[in-house]
């Protein structure tokens, strides 16, 4: 999970959500990903996608047998889906996203009885490490987000005084 962390952590350097995953076989690193939607332009390039890509295309397999997708954030439905898919055996995810999380918090895609395979689920693994990361970066973001709008009012209020008639 730490890795998956310091994935995160590199995603959140490109102004991307900080989201890692890394995909583990028989105790190796196979492939590791993070969010990469804004740089894309791609609502697909979450990390769990991104890492899942690189291992299909290192294994040349989409079958992921007997593997663990290690992820900072509870997956959604897309990613979720791909893991189905992909025939990862096992997720481990830190925080639990209580919005749009499909592995338990909102849905339970990748365990979901009608399907022709389940994974095995792993919680809270370093939850509040990976809960903090997130949140940090959100908190950051709401303040620069006031900030910009702060400074556009002041710039307006310095645009209309310029253009006001001269007494």
């Amino acid at each position: 999970m730490t890795l998956a962390m310091q994935q995160a952590a590199e995603a959140e350097a490109r102004g991307e959500v900080p989201v890692g995953a890394v995909l583990v076989k028989d105790d190796n690193v196979v492939a590791v990903g993070s969010n990469d939607c804004i740089g894309q332009h791609d609502p697909s390039a979450h990390a769990e996608m991104q890492c899942l890509r690189e291992a299909g295309k290192l294994v040349e397999n989409y079958r992921l047998l007997d593997t663990t997708l290690y992820v900072t954030l509870e997956p959604c439905a897309m990613c979720a889906g791909a893991m189905v898919h992909s025939r990862v055996s096992r997720l481990v995810f830190g925080a639990k996203d209580e919005k749009t999380g499909a592995a338990g918090s909102v849905v339970d895609l990748v365990r979901h009885p009608k399907f022709n395979h389940q994974l095995e689920v792993n919680n809270g693994v370093l939850e509040q490490e990976c809960s903090e990361q997130l949140s940090q970066f959100f908190r950051r973001r709401r303040k620069e987000k006031k900030e910009q709008k702060r400074e556009l009012k002041r710039l307006e209020a310095v645009k209309s005084e310029s253009n006001a008639p001269a007494s």
